[in-house]
């Protein structure tokens, strides 16, 4: 059983058509969707539709969330308008945990929490301690958009990275695979061009912190 983790979007479709891309060569047998999907970048509407095309399961983000709860903040106020009420009430219903038979556990950030960041660097009773009570073999998490993997015993915990906004220093887009326990990360080169143009045309608030983030993969300043 192939399963894949496909996360944190941020509204950046030129990077998601890649990965779909991938994905089509990869043939998993599941994929699931990690949310962030629409913020933060200059096609939030096309990637919200094109994943519920796609029929994926998946869990709310916290800017999924943020989209109903700081809608008057400037840049959340840009992405909801061009969501409208329909799209926002679909992000607002996903639920905040996702679990396959395969043994897999699925949050945004953690456990009944949609904020909180649990870096790369966590030491190992951390990490047990934060995703060892969801009671999966395998624990994945997204949020942080730094892909990595750890073995602690009987538990896996890892991180897919993220599709459309990584901060690892590697600008292609990340999604996570898990064969039959054992975790690999996709990483797929995109057109990091032809997306920073959208963002320009697009007018989308912040624009140039976002730019250096698709070019170098670092987080917006």
């Amino acid at each position: 059983m192939r399963v894949a983790i496909v996360s944190d979007v941020h509204g950046n479709l030129t990077a998601l058509e890649a990965v779909l891309a991938d994905l089509a060569q990869v043939r998993p047998d599941v994929v699931a969707h990690g949310g962030d999907l629409a913020f933060r970048g200059p096609r939030p509407a096309e990637c919200v539709d094109r994943i519920r095309e796609l029929g994926w399961p998946g869990v709310m983000g916290n800017m999924d969330r943020a989209v109903e709860t700081h809608a008057r903040e400037p840049q959340i106020a840009w992405i909801r308008e061009r969501l409208g009420e329909e799209r926002n009430a679909w992000l607002q219903s996903l639920p905040m945990e996702w679990r396959h038979e395969d043994g897999i556990a699925l949050v945004h950030a953690v456990p009944g929490d949609l904020w909180r960041a649990v870096p790369p660097d966590a030491d190992d009773a951390e990490l047990r301690a934060t995703y060892g009570p969801l009671g999966a073999p395998v624990a994945v998490y997204c949020h942080i958009h730094r892909a990595y993997a750890r073995r602690i015993g009987d538990l896996t915990v890892a991180n897919c990275g993220s599709v459309g906004l990584p901060f690892d220093g590697d600008p292609r887009a990340s999604y996570l695979l898990v064969r039959d326990g054992a975790v690999e990360h996709r990483r797929v080169a995109y057109d990091v061009e032809r997306a920073a143009a959208e963002a320009l045309a697009a007018g989308l608030p912040d624009v140039e912190a976002v730019l250096r983030t698709y070019r170098e993969a670092v987080p917006p300043s």
